[in-house]
């Protein structure tokens, strides 16, 4: 499963707000719902049109960007520190 079987992004469906391909759900409702404190198979419940592999592939692209992020932000904190300074 690709990011492009599971994201779809229209400015025909939900004006453009990223949702799970082929649905009117937007990703974000996913972590609202997790946020929450609510399960996974709540969600899925309250979203059937939402496949399993679906969601555990949105948030297996977070995981992925956040810590590619978390390591490019340190990277970056890493070269500001070495770098010399301008007097």
């Amino acid at each position: 499963m690709t990011e492009r079987t599971v994201i779809e992004t229209s400015a025909e469906v939900m004006h453009g707000t990223p949702v799970f391909a082929g649905t009117r759900v937007p990703l974000k409702t996913l972590f609202d719902y997790l946020k929450s404190s609510d399960r996974l198979a709540d969600f899925l419940d309250d979203f059937p049109t939402v496949s399993r592999e679906q969601a555990v592939k949105v948030l297996e692209l977070a995981e992925e960007d956040l810590i590619d992020a978390a390591v490019g932000g340190r990277v970056a904190a890493k070269e500001a520190q070495s770098s010399p300074r301008a007097s």
